[in-house]
């Protein structure tokens, strides 16, 4: 019979350890972990916003350094939820004390929440510290604070998956930075951060409709600007498919040891 501590099995305490561990990570770096890119993509906002044709780009009734910011916001969370978790699982390979997580009582369920919650709480601090940063520039008005929260979470969730599962493959630093350089940025850069993709060709906007990251970025922009260039009910149905299958996946991966126990 289970208690309620277990809550049918789940092992709370090691859940929240290893959560704790996450944190503690990347907390003790904070000015590398959290400053540093909150502080780089403050470099990106006015770079664009100070070298480009701003009219030309304004959409709506919106002006470019309106657009401009959201796209950010999410990027940094996007970028620093997987660096989070595939950095973490990396380096514990690297340094062999992966076995540390491995030996507890802890099944892939609870393996697979605390990393990935770790790299969602990383992502969504960059992600304020990013926006509490843009405000000494522009104030930033919020058209609806649930959707924000949706895609801020959602888009973090999927990146720290996918952290995880790109931290389990790689066997070394040059594995994850070709993932990086050659898939991460790409997609992020394309995502319609820096645009709307009703401004790109025809060939390209058809590329950057089936950008999953694009969809992270444009809903995540609806939610202050309340305009959208793809249809929102999309981006919801992209986002929770997505998250269920890539954490289907990362469940089946550790409950298999790939990567981990050979």
């Amino acid at each position: 019979m289970y208690n309620i501590k277990s809550f049918k099995g789940f092992n709370w305490i090691g859940f929240y350890t290893l959560y704790k561990k996450e944190v503690k990570r990347f907390y003790s770096v904070l000015a590398q972990t959290i400053l540093a890119p909150a502080i780089t993509t403050i470099l990106f906002y006015l770079i664009f916003t100070l070298s480009i044709d701003r009219d030309y780009l304004a959409t709506g009734d919106y002006s470019y350094t309106e657009f401009l910011a959201p796209g950010l916001i999410c990027m940094s969370i996007m970028q620093n939820s997987f660096a989070n978790t595939s950095s973490s699982i990396l380096i514990s390979k690297v340094q062999g004390n992966i076995v540390d997580v491995l030996m507890p009582p802890m099944s892939e369920l609870e393996l697979t929440f605390s990393y990935t919650l770790g790299g969602v709480t990383r992502g969504l601090l960059v992600g304020l510290a990013v926006y509490l940063l843009i405000n000494f520039f522009i104030p930033i008005e919020v058209y609806n604070f649930a959707i924000i929260i949706f895609f801020a979470v959602s888009s973090s969730l999927l990146l720290s998956l996918l952290g995880i599962l790109c931290g389990i493959w790689a066997k070394k630093f040059d594995h994850m930075a070709s993932v990086t350089n050659f898939i991460i940025l790409p997609l992020t850069f394309l995502s319609g951060t820096f645009y709307t993709i009703d401004r790109l060709p025809e060939f390209w906007n058809f590329l950057a409709s089936w950008n999953p990251f694009f969809y992270m970025i444009d809903g995540f922009r609806y939610g202050f600007l309340g305009q959208a260039d793809s249809n929102l009910l999309v981006g919801y149905i992209i986002m929770l498919s997505s998250n269920f299958v890539f954490l289907i996946i990362t469940i089946y991966v550790f409950r298999n040891g790939y990567g981990l126990r050979s």
